[in-house]
C-alpha cells in the first residue's frame, strides 16, 4: 500500500463523527451539497434496482417484491441512494444506472461534488454511524432517517480538485485490497470443495483403493467396496423422530433449563447450549416433545437450511423442523454424519415444496446410504477427523484473512474522507 502522510494544519470540525479536519476543508451541512429527489416512477419505465451492501445493482432475485410496481423512487445515474432503515445499515451508492428503488430509500443528488468522492465519503462507516444516529422509530434496533434529518449532518468538503484525488486514490488502493479479498475468498471455496471431495470419497469408496468395487445401486452413490451395504436410516437408527414449538403466550413452556433445538442451530457442529430452553410442564403438557440423548444426530427437514446437521451434546428436545437420528445400531454416529454431510444434494432431490422445498420423516427413514463394518467406519471417522480439521483450520485462517483486508479497506476510506490522511500527488 502507498505511505501517506497527515496534512500540514488541522481545525476542529464540531462534530464527533469528522473530529478534526484539514484547514482548508470547508465545513457546511449535507443539504447545501444535495437535493432530494422525490420523483415517484413505475418499474415498467425505469426498471428496478437493489440499494446493497455493494452498492446499487439491478434488482436482485432474492430482493423482496411488492404488487406496486407503479410506486417507486426514480433514481438517475450519479445520484445516490441509501436505504433508510438502521437494519440495512452500510445498504447505499451512487448509482451507475438510471431506474428505480424501494420507496423506503433516500435518494440525493450532489451539487458541485464528485461522484465517486461521494461515493465514498457517504458509504464510509463513520458517515453510516451518523446518518443513522439521526433517525428515529419505536424500536431500539430498528429505525429510520429521513432526508429531512440527513440534511442537517456536517461534512467537511475538500476542493474539487482534492476530491478527485481522493477518490481516484482510493478506487486504486481498495481496488487492490477487493483483489486480495476475492483471492482469498476464491481459496475458501476451494477448500470448501476439497472438503467435501475427501468426505464424499471416504464414505462412499472407503480408504483402500485395492478393494473389488460393486454397483451401489444407487446413481449419486455410484460404486462402493464390494464387503460395504447400502442401508436406510431407519435400519441404522432404532429411533427417529422429531419434536413441537411450546406456545409462548399464556404458558411457562420455556421457563425451564431442558434444551430446545431449532433448525437454526444446525451448525455442523456438536449441540452444547440453545437459545432457549423448555420446562418439566411443557415436558408433560405436550406428547410431541420429546426428549432425545446426548450423542443423537439431528438434521434440519425445511426450507433454506434443509440438510444442515448437528450432534446433540446433552439430552435435548427440538421443534418440528429438526428430525433426530437416535439409538444408533450397526453405524458410527460420526460416519453418518460425515455421510449426511454430502447429501445434500440428494435430500434436496427428495424434497417437495416451490420456493421452500421440505423433507419429511419418511423421506429421512427411506434415505439410503453406504456403510462398511463398525470397524471400518471408525478408521474412515478417525482419518475424516483429521483431514477435515486441517481443512476447516484452513478456511478460518483465509476467513480471518478477508475480515483483516475488509477493516484495513474502511479504515482506508474513512481515514481519507475525513482528511486523517494527505493523499495528494500519490
Amino acid at each position: 500500500m502507498t505511505r501517506v502522510a497527515a496534512y500540514p494544519e488541522y481545525k476542529a470540525s464540531g462534530t464527533k463523527w469528522l473530529g478534526a479536519v484539514p484547514k482548508h476543508w470547508k465545513i457546511s451541512p449535507l443539504g447545501q451539497h444535495f437535493r432530494e429527489r422525490k420523483g415517484i416512477v413505475s418499474d415498467a419505465d425505469f426498471a428496478a434496482l437493489s440499494v446493497t451492501k455493494q452498492g446499487i445493482v439491478p434488482q436482485l432475485e432474492t430482493a423482496a417484491k411488492t404488487d406496486n410496481g407503479d410506486s417507486r423512487k426514480l433514481v438517475l445515474t450519479g445520484d445516490f441512494a441509501i436505504n433508510s432503515r438502521s437494519d440495512r445499515k452500510g445498504s447505499s451508492g451512487v448509482s451507475p444506472f438510471n431506474g428505480s428503488v424501494s420507496l423506503i430509500t433516500t435518494v440525493i443528488t450532489p451539487i458541485g461534488l464528485e461522484a465517486k468522492y461521494v461515493h465514498h465519503l457517504l458509504r464510509s462507516e463513520p458517515f453510516q454511524e451518523e446518518y443513522y444516529r439521526f433517525g428515529n422509530g419505536i424500536v431500539a434496533d430498528l429505525w429510520s432517517t429521513r432526508y429531512a434529518q440527513m440534511k442537517s449532518i456536517s461534512l467537511a468538503v475538500p476542493p474539487l480538485v482534492e476530491q478527485r484525488q481522493i477518490a481516484e486514490y482510493l478506487d486504486r488502493e481498495t481496488g487492490q485490497i477487493d483483489a486480495l479479498i476475492t483471492k482469498q475468498e476464491q481459496l475458501v471455496e476451494t477448500l470448501a470443495e476439497r472438503r467435501q471431495a475427501v468426505i464424499t470419497h471416504a464414505v462412499t469408496r472407503g480408504l483402500d483403493p485395492r478393494v473389488d468395487f460393486k454397483d451401489s445401486g444407487i446413481a449419486a452413490i455410484g460404486r462402493i467396496p464390494g464387503l460395504w451395504q447400502v442401508k436406510k436410516l431407519s435400519y441404522l437408527f432404532s429411533t427417529i423422530g422429531s419434536g413441537t414449538t411450546p406456545a409462548a403466550e399464556g404458558t411457562d413452556f420455556y421457563d425451564g433449563d431442558m434444551p430446545w433445538v431449532t433448525t437454526g442451530e444446525l451448525r455442523e457442529s456438536v449441540i452444547l447450549t440453545t437459545r432457549k430452553a423448555v420446562s418439566e410442564s411443557a415436558l408433560r403438557t405436550l406428547s410431541a416433545l420429546k426428549v432425545f440423548p446426548a450423542g443423537s444426530l439431528v438434521l434440519a427437514m425445511y426450507g433454506a437450511t434443509i440438510g444442515r446437521l448437528g450432534i446433540l451434546g446433552v439430552d435435548a428436545t427440538t421443534n418440528q423442523a429438526c428430525c433426530v437420528l437416535a439409538e444408533p445400531r450397526g453405524v458410527n454416529v460420526d460416519f453418518a454424519y460425515f455421510s449426511l454431510q454430502v447429501a445434500t444434494e440428494r435430500l434436496l432431490n427428495m424434497a417437495s415444496g416451490g420456493g421452500q422445498p421440505n423433507i419429511n420423516q419418511d423421506v429421512v427413514r427411506q434415505f439410503r446410504i453406504a456403510v462398511p463394518s463398525l470397524a471400518e467406519q471408525s478408521e474412515i471417522v478417525r482419518h475424516l477427523t483429521i483431514e477435515a480439521s486441517r481443512i476447516d483450520n484452513l478456511v478460518v485462517k483465509a476467513r480471518q484473512v478477508v475480515e483483516v483486508l475488509k477493516e484495513r479497506r474502511q479504515a482506508l476510506i474513512s481515514a481519507a474522507v475525513t482528511g486523517k490522511i494527505d493523499v495528494r500527488g500519490l
